[in-house]
């Protein structure tokens, strides 16, 4: 009989651009190598803002962060390990993402991965989600939402709702 986890999620309420790059700000400090946060939302919710916010607090030296949708994925190198940013939008068959090298990545590096509902049955299992949306009444509000099951989030997650 397999054992169904019970996810644990944080509800957060991002007001402006700022909010989302100082939550992309604090996740950034707890994460490790093999550590995976997929980011989920319509298109404008603010996946790429997040992810540019959250690797450029953890860049040696400032550089541009562009966005990976054309090039599928950007490699940065930090300190303890690479960065991986990935946009899967334009991928069509769950294959591409074994041949971006991404699943071996999971292991060692730090990866983000917009739209990762293309993963398919390749999704971690031990990934941070952070699904966003944007406010139907207010255009620069995003509702946020952490979402996991991996024990190993709930100690470095603690506190990020106050």
């Amino acid at each position: 009989m397999t054992q169904s986890i019970k996810p644990r999620c944080i509800p957060l309420d991002l007001s402006s651009g700022d909010k989302t790059t100082e939550l992309a700000h604090r996740i950034a400090r707890i994460l490790n190598p093999g550590d995976v946060v997929l980011l989920e939302g319509p298109i404008g919710a603010g996946k790429t803002h997040f992810a540019r916010s959250l690797i450029q607090s953890l860049l040696i030296e400032p550089e541009d962060v562009p966005s990976p949708t054309f090039t599928l994925v950007q490699i940065y190198d930090l300190a303890q390990c690479e960065l991986w940013h990935a946009d899967l939008y334009r991928l069509s068959h769950v294959d591409e993402v074994e041949e971006l090298g991404l699943i071996a990545a999971f292991d060692d590096a730090i990866c983000l991965v917009e739209w990762p509902e293309k993963l398919g049955e390749l999704r971690p299992e031990t990934a941070l989600t952070l699904r966003l949306s944007v406010d139907p009444c207010e255009e620069n509000c995003r509702h946020a939402e952490l979402e996991w099951t991996c024990d190993t989030w709930d100690g470095r997650l603690k506190g990020l709702q106050e």
